[in-house]
């Protein structure tokens, strides 16, 4: 399933390209920060897949083909095992995050409240766990690190940051503003 999201949609592949020959380090971080932002999107729809445990290997899939094209964004050589094993790694180091996952798929058995619980739980974590992961070999990549030397323990902190970024997010803003003092406030 994931592999039929075209990359265009995600992506696109001059885009990479160019950013892989672009001379600065801001102008690849802003690509693949778009990237990650449109996966976790993606991931949260695939979260929304009524099939229990399908939901769960559809976006393990996004997680690694965006993996893939960030590792084209900043020339490292990319391997789909060492990255498959990579993500769990990182993944089992958000604990709550990867269990709830699981724990929302399976609901989707469970019928009508499951599905329904699922629904607003599942893409959420989903697309949460995708940022934070791209977020943190955004990092890795960035400070020349390859696939061979990423040690997860070392990102754990950093992913619950990026999760909680992504969350706050999904809130949306807070309303921190003073009350409007426009020309219906000097009226009365």
């Amino acid at each position: 399933m994931a592999d039929q999201v075209s990359s265009e949609s995600l992506l696109t592949d001059e885009a990479i390209a160019s950013s892989t020959t672009s001379d600065t380090a801001e102008d690849r971080e802003e690509v693949a920060s778009k990237l990650v932002e449109r996966f976790a999107i993606w991931s949260g729809v695939a979260g929304l897949i009524p099939v229990p445990v399908i939901d769960v290997v559809a976006v393990g899939g996004l997680q690694i083909q965006m993996l893939r094209k960030i590792s084209q964004i900043y020339s490292v050589e990319f391997s789909e095992n060492r990255g498959k094993a990579l993500i769990a790694a990182l993944a089992g180091s958000m604990i709550p995050t990867t269990s709830g996952m699981g724990a929302a798929s399976a609901l989707k058995v469970v019928p009508f409240f499951g599905a329904i619980v699922s629904v607003f739980v599942m893409p959420v974590l989903s697309a949460g766990a995708t940022y934070a992961i791209g977020k943190a070999f955004i990092q890795h990549f960035a400070s020349g690190g390859t696939l061979l030397d990423f040690n997860p323990p070392d990102y754990r902190e950093f992913v619950k940051v990026q999760k909680e970024k992504w969350d706050s997010r999904s809130k949306g803003p807070k309303n921190t503003e003073p009350p409007s003092t426009g020309a219906a406030a000097t009226n009365s």
